[in-house]
């Protein structure tokens, strides 16, 4: 089952969002937010990808 756009692109914002709240926080270094995001951007999808990265 196909997710629809809207989905794929709140959950990847989600992702985001938590990501840096991991960093912020000190459970992430940058290098591994940037492995993560990455590895999320081809997950999900995101129509803005290119924008994102």
């Amino acid at each position: 089952m196909e997710k629809n756009k809207e989905t794929r692109e709140m959950q990847y914002k989600l992702s985001v969002k938590l990501l840096e709240i991991m960093v912020n926080s000190g459970f992430l270094l940058p290098e591994e937010y940037k492995k993560i995001d990455a590895l999320n951007r081809e997950t999900f999808s995101p129509e803005l990808a290119q924008v994102y990265a």
